[in-house]
């Protein structure tokens, strides 16, 4: 009987280690690939920052290429044309919120000035 304790306990021993080693192997594996998450997110972040700098450059660009083109143009109506046939839906969307603004700020201005011109 004492020899069937030795095995059981030795088995027992034997399973408790293994249980052991394959929670420090989990560990060390689940530490190995969350640094290589890590690295991958960070590298994913560098990437979008180096493009947002390249697509801000590249538009600052491109507008100043139009600006200038409108200044040199000869009809500048058929020039506008063609830019806004260039662009895409977001952009009519953001180039219509803009002018929308800029309304606003032209009937603020006017009946801001037509109030003093009132009261003077």
């Amino acid at each position: 009987m004492a020899r069937e304790d030795d095995i059981f306990t030795g088995t027992l021993r034997k399973v408790f280690l293994a249980g052991v080693g394959a929670v420090a192997a989990t560990a060390d594996k689940s530490e190995e690939i969350f640094n290589d998450l890590v690295e991958k997110g960070e590298l994913t972040v560098e990437q979008g920052k180096s493009l947002n700098k390249e697509l801000r450059h590249t538009i600052k660009e491109r507008a100043k290429s139009d600006t200038e083109k409108a200044k040199q143009s000869e009809n500048p109506i058929k020039d506008l044309n063609a830019i806004l046939a260039g662009m895409t839906a977001e952009q009519l969307e953001a180039l219509k919120g803009r002018i929308d603004e800029a309304e606003d700020r032209a009937k603020s201005a006017t009946e801001k000035k037509d109030t003093e011109e009132k009261d003077s």
